[in-house]
């Protein structure tokens, strides 16, 4: 049993590691393609950018004060909601949340394939050799994972790092390429302020989805307490800085016209700045972007359904743990869960099916926010505040549910619905381990 105990306190995320899992799931291969997307938006597309920092700023604190209010528990948006709101909405979070993250880590692979493919142009042609590829990502990553929670946090800390340099060398060294009059109209679109800020908030959302990374592992967290809200708050600063310096040089750099057509806008940038050969550049970038938001996901994924296992709302066998501390059961069943969803993309037929649930998922993210701001509220709120404490709450839990209630909306009605029918799936296997609980509890009396 001591040894035990040693090899677990060694095998924890340290600080750097900690923010790295944050960072490297933040910034995946989807934020090379941003600044063309937004650019149709216009210039608001940038004060989308600052409002969702600025919301997203709220959300730290509300998930600092969670891994405070609720320490060393696994599972994140899912243990939060579950203490807040009981066995059902923590399940019915976890659930949707769960499968979120498959559809994501299937996109993140199609995204690391067709990065290689300009290294590999064979992965462009053959539909055999770009899933082969994919099945290949995923089960090294699955592999590497399941030798420790440190070995994939170093993964993590060194792919964090690669994917860093060409995004930080465009957004800086951009500022000295900018011409004002590429900048698009402040309102390029056909639509009301109000409406095309909150198309932009939603979709620079999503560009911040993985902020609450480090509080699913959290037992796996030297000194979550302290760690996790550092860890977050700085996980956040880095991303913002990336996010909103490289899309003012893109802009600045890029024509418009040229900018909205665009399919590799940082590519096309660093192109402008330092000739042909820097596309290979920010095309590695994009490659190491994806794999290690894939590791930092996969890594997510083994722990939910393992912390769901704990507290009896899941089968029994996904609390299983190998000796290196590592819940492979949920972990493998993750993976073929990916893999059917990435093959999906490469099947003719099921393409649309595959683009629908990756716009699903982005929905299924979003709720999980907004029950752990609810919870913050109702758990924090449940023991005895001062006057200022009670204003600090309320101020606190207002913005946050507003911002995170804000995007919901502006994701549209067909999303909103097939996303409530996603969290209604997941009822007969809740139904079925109740029942199978309360029967286990008779049978012990």
């Amino acid at each position: 049993m001591p040894e035990k105990t040693a090899h677990t306190e060694k095998n924890k995320l340290g600080l750097l590691t900690s923010t790295s899992l944050i960072v490297g799931n933040m910034i995946g291969a989807g934020i090379f393609l941003a600044p063309a997307a937004l650019s149709s938006f216009g210039s608001v597309s940038l004060l989308g950018w600052v409002i969702s920092a600025t919301g997203c700023f709220f959300l730290v604190k509300v998930f600092s004060n969670l891994s405070r209010i609720v320490p060393n528990v696994t599972g994140g948006p899912y243990a939060y909601t579950r203490r807040g709101f009981g066995d059902y909405m923590g399940f019915s979070i976890a659930w949707g949340y769960y499968i979120a993250v498959a559809c994501a880590n299937a996109a993140i692979t199609v995204g690391f394939v067709s990065a290689l493919s300009t290294f590999i142009p064979l992965l462009s042609t053959s539909t055999l050799a770009a899933a082969s590829t994919g099945l290949a990502s995923i089960w090294l990553l699955t592999w590497i994972n399941n030798a420790g929670v440190r070995v994939s946090g170093r993964v993590q800390l060194i792919t964090t790092i690669l994917k860093l340099i060409p995004l930080i060398a465009v957004a800086f060294c951009g500022l000295f390429f900018i011409r004002f009059d590429n900048f698009p109209p402040f309102n390029n679109s056909n639509m009301s302020l109000f409406e095309v800020i909150s198309q932009t908030v939603t979709f620079t959302m999503f560009a911040f989805v993985g902020i609450e990374s480090a509080t699913v592992p959290a037992d796996k967290v030297a000194d979550p307490q302290r760690t996790i809200p550092r860890a977050t708050m700085l996980g956040l600063i880095i991303v913002t800085i990336v996010y909103v310096l490289g899309t003012v040089s893109v802009m600045g750099i890029i024509p418009p016209a040229q900018l909205q057509n665009s399919l590799t806008p940082f590519a096309d940038a660093a192109v402008i700045m330092w000739g042909p050969h820097a596309r290979f550049l920010v095309s590695a970038g994009v490659a190491i972007a994806a794999f290690g938001a894939l590791n930092g996901w996969i890594l997510i994924q083994g722990q939910l359904p393992y912390a769901i296992a704990k507290d009896k709302l899941f089968p029994r066998v996904f609390g299983k743990e190998n000796k290196k501390g590592v819940p492979y059961v949920g972990m493998f069943f993750s993976s073929i869960l990916i893999s059917i969803f990435m093959i999906m993309n490469y099947n003719k037929g099921l393409v649309d099916q595959f683009k629908f649930l990756v716009l699903l998922s982005t929905l299924s993210v979003l709720i999980p926010y907004l029950f752990s701001t609810a919870s913050y509220f109702v758990l924090r709120t449940s023991k005895q505040l001062t006057k200022s404490e009670w204003a600090q709450c309320i101020l606190l839990f207002t913005i946050s549910f507003g911002y995170v209630f804000w995007a919901i909306a502006s994701a549209g009605q067909k999303t909103i619905f097939y996303g409530f029918l996603l969290q209604m799936t997941g009822i007969p296997l809740y139904l079925w381990m109740k029942a199978k609980n309360e029967n286990t509890a008779q049978g012990d009396l």
